[in-house]
């Protein structure tokens, strides 16, 4: 799928594509700062590749920053959730990974289900500005939400009810400090999209698109989740 030159003039205007990376979610993306790998790596690279432009990529540690980055115009694009506090300003591909935002609980907890968690006197530990952050600020109204540098740094520093994080991590951290269980089912899922400037030109976001649905839909990005050792949902009912 090539890009004809509005589509790189309004993708790439610095003449290369500056993808964030956000190294905070350990299912998209893996490694350092300075050797950095997974599926939101081999993403930004193939889309710069079909540009036909350099891809430089910027690491962050949080999903704020990539936001952040991406709603300034400090980078062309951004693997961010969906959310709608978000898309007010960034434009979102459709998703090309799902994944599962889950709490944890002490064993002892009354909390059973997720939908227990909604209750006066609870406290949630999240990751500032993480989509299970933005969800559950925007669904609970009556348990608390407190932010922190991880959903599990909130929940040990405070000595909080509540862990909220991504499954896979939280899962590892469950089975790393025992006294505690994951609580099922899930309480979201979380859709992971390609996001640009919602100022860009409509035809690149509209290539932008449709590049990400066929990368999508021709196994891509199953074969990088796989390749990085990631299991994750592919929309389509493809499990990485």
């Amino acid at each position: 799928m090539t890009a004809t030159g509005q589509v790189v003039d309004a993708l790439a205007p610095t003449g290369v594509l500056r993808a964030v990376v956000n190294l905070g979610n350990p299912v998209l993306a893996q490694g350092t700062r300075h050797d950095p790998s997974g599926v939101t790596v081999d993403l930004a690279r193939e889309l710069a590749r079909r540009l036909g432009v350099e891809g430089v990529l910027e690491c962050v540690d949080a999903a704020r920053h990539s936001f952040a980055a991406v709603a300034d115009g400090r980078a062309d694009v951004g693997f961010l959730a969906v959310e709608p506090e978000r898309a007010e300003q960034v434009a979102f591909t459709t998703p090309y990974v799902l994944i599962e935002g889950v709490f944890a609980v002490p064993e002892g907890s009354p909390v059973r289900t997720a939908d227990d968690v909604d209750r006066p006197g609870v406290r949630v530990g999240v990751k500032e500005g993480s989509a299970y952050d933005l969800f559950l600020s925007r669904t609970l109204t009556r348990a608390e939400v407190v932010r922190g540098a991880d959903g599990t740094v909130a929940f040990e520093e405070h000595g909080l009810e509540v862990a909220a994080g991504i499954r896979q991590p939280l899962t590892r951290y469950v089975a790393e400090h025992p006294g505690l269980r994951v609580v099922e089912p899930r309480f979201t899922e979380i859709r992971q999209a390609v996001a640009t400037g919602r100022d860009r030109d409509p035809v690149a976001v509209t290539w932008l698109r449709d590049a990400v649905a066929e990368l999508t839909a021709d196994g891509f990005v199953a074969e990088a989740l796989a390749r990085s050792g990631q299991d994750a949902t592919v929309p389509g009912g493809t499990t990485a």
